[in-house]
């Protein structure tokens, strides 16, 4: 897997685990992210059982695996976290935050783990992490695209982790971390959107959430990172897309 440091200010860091070249084939790509913050760490979505390896042996190349104190799950999907058992069994006391809907669907990967598990409302919340307390902000992305949904925003970084929001389906030639071309990038994330995302309240309502946030890097869990002024132009392009229609989707 290519990891890549976006955040560090010497207490607090971001490592993004992207683009894994010996997954099955049948497997989509995910990318996966890991917030460090002095003695502690936090991973988002950690993956599926397939690419667990992959992912245990790249965190192992930047801490110690007993300083992931939590694990943070947006939703239920198996590519979110159908590893709960392999990581659990490695970090049995590390705290799981999922949407609170999704804790009786959860407990199928791991239902030995379900004490961990920490319901998060559908209002949202923060959670803390490391010993200065830094805190992060769990943000409510109901119906985009499941309707018990959150994406996690770190105002220390300026970092979105979107989940599904902002995915896209990037060929084997397009391995790059950021965007580099938006109006490209269009092409490779149109047709996920308009068929996984059905609600166009929704997902207009999450926008008018993360307008209010100061965002230097949005980043999804599958395809490349929005960065920069590629944040706005994302937001602007998911805001006037239509989705959740037949019309919608006949035209992909």
């Amino acid at each position: 897997m290519n990891t890549q440091i976006l955040f560090d200010d010497g207490h607090h860091r971001w490592l993004a685990m992207v683009r894994d070249p010996d997954r099955p084939e049948s497997v989509i790509d995910t990318n996966e992210y890991l917030i460090v913050s002095e003695d502690e760490a936090l991973l988002l979505d950690p993956g599926g059982t397939e690419i667990f390896p992959a992912v245990l042996r790249e965190i192992s190349r930047h801490i110690r695996i007993e300083q992931i104190r939590a694990f943070f799950a947006s939703h239920q999907d198996p590519d979110i976290f159908s590893s709960l058992p392999l990581w659990l069994g490695l970090r049995p006391d590390a705290k799981i935050y999922i949407p609170w809907m999704w804790r009786g669907f959860l407990a199928h990967y791991g239902y030995d783990y379900v004490s961990n598990f920490v319901d998060v409302p559908d209002e949202g919340g923060t959670l803390r992490i490391g010993t200065r307390g830094r805190e992060v902000q769990i943000v409510p992305a109901h119906f985009c695209h499941s309707p018990g949904n959150f994406s996690l925003y770190d105002p220390s970084a300026k970092i979105l982790f979107s989940g599904d929001i902002g995915a896209a389906l990037l060929p084997e030639d397009k391995q790059g971390l950021f965007v580099k071309d938006f109006d490209q990038h269009v092409t490779y994330m149109r047709g996920f959107h308009v068929r996984w995302m059905p609600s166009n309240d929704a997902k207009n309502a999450w926008i008018r959430r993360v307008r209010k946030l100061d965002i230097d890097f949005l980043c999804p869990q599958h395809g490349a990172i929005f960065k920069g002024a590629d944040v706005g132009r994302f937001l602007d392009w998911f805001e006037q897309l239509e989705v959740g229609q037949h019309k919608a989707l006949a035209q992909n």
